[in-house]
C-alpha cells in the first residue's frame, strides 16, 4: 500500500519551555533523542517497505529522521511555519488579538513571517509529489506541527483553519494512504510508542 507516514520531530528544549519554534534551528534535547529512537522503532516495525525518508532541513527533524538508519532526503517545503518576530518567544507573549487572527484567517501573516495558507500551498504540492513516488511503499516524512496539520487538512479535503482543532505531539505518527483517487487519513497523532518515556 502506498502511504505517507508523517512524523513530528522529537522534543527540543524550546518545546519544553513553551516557546514558539518556527525556523530557529535547535537540536533535540535528551528526551527528544529518546523519542526519536522510539518513533523510529515504531515506524520500522509497523510500516512495511519504505521507499524514502524525507526531512525538513532543520536539525531537529534531521536528527529524528536519521534515527531510522536509512538515507534521508531533505525537502525544504516541509520546514516549519515562519513565525516572524514571534519565533522563539513564549506563547504567552503573543497578544490575544494575534491568536484570534491566526485562528480565523489562514491568510494572516505575523510580522516578518508566513501565512498558514502559504504553508499549505507548499506542503500540498510536496505531498502530491512524494505520493507519486511511493509506488506501493511508504514515504516517511519527518516534519513539524504546521506542515503536519496542513497535510492532514489536505488528506481530509478541509480548510487550513481545521488545524487549530487538532494536536500534534512530539515524535507522533500520522498515516495517509495514497493509493486511490484521493488521500485517506488512516491514523493521526499515534503516541503509544512513547508510553515508557518520561
Amino acid at each position: 500500500m502506498s502511504s505517507l507516514v508523517r512524523v513530528r520531530h522529537g522534543r527540543t528544549e524550546a518545546n519544553a519551555r513553551g516557546l514558539l519554534l518556527g525556523r530557529l534551528d535547535v537540536e533535540l534535547d535528551d528526551l527528544g533523542r529518546r523519542q526519536a529512537r522510539a518513533v523510529a522503532g515504531a515506524v520500522l516495525a509497523t510500516t512495511g517497505p519504505i521507499a524514502a525518508v524525507v526531512s525538513s532541513p532543520l536539525a531537529r527533524t534531521r536528527a529524528t529522521a536519521e534515527a531510522l538508519g536509512l538515507p534521508v532526503e531533505v525537502d525544504e517545503r516541509f520546514v516549519e511555519l515562519d513565525y516572524g518576530e514571534f519565533d522563539g518567544r513564549p506563547l504567552t507573549d503573543v497578544p490575544p488579538e494575534v491568536w484570534a487572527s491566526w485562528r480565523t484567517a489562514p491568510g494572516f501573516r505575523p510580522p516578518g513571517g508566513e501565512t498558514l495558507a502559504q504553508v499549505s500551498d507548499r506542503v500540498v504540492v510536496a505531498c502530491r509529489e512524494w505520493a507519486a513516488r511511493a509506488d506501493g511503499a511508504a514515504v516517511v516524512i519527518v516534519t513539524h506541527v504546521s506542515p503536519l496539520k496542513a497535510a492532514v487538512a489536505w488528506a481530509l479535503g478541509v480548510g487550513d483553519e481545521t488545524g487549530w482543532r487538532t494536536r500534534v505531539d512530539p515524535a507522533s505518527i500520522s498515516r495517509v494512504a495514497v493509493d486511490g483517487p484521493v488521500p485517506v487519513l488512516r491514523s493521526f497523532n499515534e503516541t503509544g510508542h512513547l508510553a515508557s518515556l518520561s
